[in-house]
């Protein structure tokens, strides 16, 4: 089911990335806030790394992880949010 593995991270510029903390990752992959069950196709692995299934959009992922994270306080408004394949 998780056959992609992605890194998450966030921070001000591309020389000042951080991994995510496994907890925010954890926080979005356990809540279904979307109620969108594309996302429960996610897992936390370590800070910065999400197991993810094939059907799973990166750019939708990306967005929602995003928002989610700015609601919930962890990404101050001059931080971005950076998802790769890793």
């Amino acid at each position: 089911m998780f056959e992609r593995r992605v890194l998450v991270e966030y921070g001000t510029g591309e020389d000042n990335l951080t991994p995510c903390p496994i907890h925010w990752l954890d926080n979005f992959a356990m809540r279904n806030f979307t109620n969108d069950a594309v996302f429960d196709d996610t897992l936390p692995a370590a800070d910065g790394v999400l197991e993810i299934g094939n059907r799973v959009p990166l750019e939708r992922l990306s967005a929602a992880m995003e928002d989610w994270f700015r609601k919930k306080g962890y990404l101050q408004p001059t931080d971005a949010l950076r998802i790769q394949f890793k």
